[in-house]
């Protein structure tokens, strides 16, 4: 970690990063969600996510990177949701400035590190972020669910497991979203049928 004069950004880079654990996943909030998880929850379960893939053909210490970084712009614009109706460029614009806002506080090396990682998963330029992208969608169904599930309202929040339908190629990621999905099909049919 980087001390001294060197590192005298550390101290603000961190405290900003800290606002990701006040900043609540804006889906959730749109959707009346009690107690929504924040960014920073759903960036660690998405690494935590990638330390446990057994796809030997993925480089497993960039993935758990990857994740902890693609969602790291939010400390300073926020969690910007498909409602906002802000493009997808004007996002990414905003989302860019904020990163090197936020890197420019960091020793030179650190600062290449984590904005290249940052612009890898934007730009989606390995097999590593097409795997984070996936998980990042796979996080979120998984949390629709446990939401579901701590509300006992089965398929309230469908909406968010129509948004991400096709887009799972990674075996692995298809096994864990059928079981979420049989599991959760088990939770409707039986609130749909009580005595069945």
């Amino acid at each position: 970690m980087a001390t001294g004069a060197s590192g005298r950004g550390l101290l603000p880079f961190l405290r900003l990063l800290g606002q990701l654990k006040r900043v609540p996943r804006t889906g959730w909030v749109y959707r009346n969600v009690a107690k929504p998880e924040s960014v920073s929850d759903h960036m660690y379960r998405m690494a935590v996510m990638a330390l446990v893939t057994e796809d030997k053909s993925l480089n497993k210490d960039r993935c758990i990177r990857l994740a902890l970084v693609h969602d790291m712009a939010e400390c300073i614009v926020g969690d910007i949701a498909p409602a906002d109706n802000i493009s997808k460029e004007e996002k990414h614009r905003r989302e860019e400035a904020a990163m090197q806002q936020l890197t420019q506080l960091l020793s030179e090396d650190l600062r290449k590190e984590i904005y290249e990682l940052w612009e890898e998963y934007e730009n989606q330029s390995t097999a590593e972020a097409k795997f984070v992208k996936q998980l990042d969608q796979c996080e979120m169904i998984l949390q629709a669910f446990e939401y579901e599930e701590l509300e006992n309202t089965p398929g309230r929040l469908q909406d968010f497991y129509d948004s991400t339908a096709g887009k799972f190629v990674h075996t692995e990621l298809l096994q864990l979203v059928s079981l979420i999905n049989t599991e959760r099909n088990k939770k409707i049919a039986a609130t749909s049928h009580p005595h069945s």
